[in-house]
């Protein structure tokens, strides 16, 4: 083999060495994040309002803090509270979900520090008797919890990206997700017309376990979530928010101003 080729399959080799070496590191800063407050809406798969809530994102030295809060019409509380870094990649630091009341399956609070590894699980089981779960896990670098809208302005949409997430069984675990795009859609304000780019959400739940869900048709469906295509801003989620749960919509929503009902 010619000296020329030799050094271009060792070259090519390192490359793909790499980008499989770094598939599990956190996301570049493309887009440094500021201060967000934004209103959302949830409805079910039928279109129906279920309730509305907001988003709040504030700056605190190097540390983002991050709050998505939704009330349901039935009294129900879904509440994800989070802290993460914006140093040359974005890192979760700290992380709290809060599920309560008729639209969960059970009243529970997920919380975990990476920095220790522990995780932290209160619910209540079938029936009604409060249990608590303390573990330390292996804390990933690429956790994406409560982050979500964050990095699908940061992934490249001509390439799948892998990241991570802790979830409850309630037993706290790892799984992994695959993000891809599935194209452009439009939408439109108005009369006008926009780009939206469409990413799907697929959970690997992964070992035996995952093989079991499969086998069980116990898979969870993937979620698709839309980003405008000119800024990375997050339009629209059709997913569930927890394990087993429906598949909800999350769409932003318009403020209303008192001389403006009935009008």
């Amino acid at each position: 083999m010619p000296r020329a080729y030799l050094r271009l399959f060792r070259l090519t080799a390192l490359a793909v060495f790499w980008v499989e070496f770094l598939a599990g590191d956190p996301l570049p800063v493309r887009h440094m994040r500021g201060f967000i407050h934004g209103f959302v809406v949830v409805k079910d798969a039928g279109g129906q309002m279920l309730g509305s809530g907001e988003v709040i994102q504030t700056p605190a030295g190097n540390h983002i803090n991050g709050i998505m809060v939704l009330h349901f019409k039935d009294g129900s509380l879904y509440q994800e509270t989070t802290v993460y870094s914006q140093r040359r990649v974005f890192q979760l630091l700290r992380y709290k979900q809060v599920l309560k009341g008729p639209s969960f399956q059970r009243n529970e609070t997920l919380a975990f520090d990476t920095a220790t590894g522990n995780v932290h699980v209160e619910y209540t089981d079938e029936k009604g008797k409060p249990k608590v779960i303390s573990d330390r896990l292996s804390l990933p670098a690429d956790l994406s919890n409560g982050m979500i809208p964050t990095l699908l302005g940061e992934v490249n949409p001509k390439v799948e990206t892998t990241l991570s997430m802790v979830v409850s069984t309630p037993k706290p675990r790892v799984v992994k997700l695959k993000i891809s795009a599935a194209g452009e859609d439009s939408f439109s304000v108005g009369r006008v017309s926009f780009k939206a780019i469409h990413y799907v959400i697929k959970i690997d739940i992964g070992g035996l376990t995952g093989v079991a869900a499969k086998v069980a048709g116990k898979q969870p469906p993937p979620v698709d979530t839309w980003f405008s295509k000119e800024a990375p801003t997050f339009l629209r989620s059709d997913g569930p928010l927890y394990e087993d749960g429906p598949v909800w919509r999350i769409e932003l929503a318009a403020p209303v101003w008192p001389d403006s009902e009935g009008k």
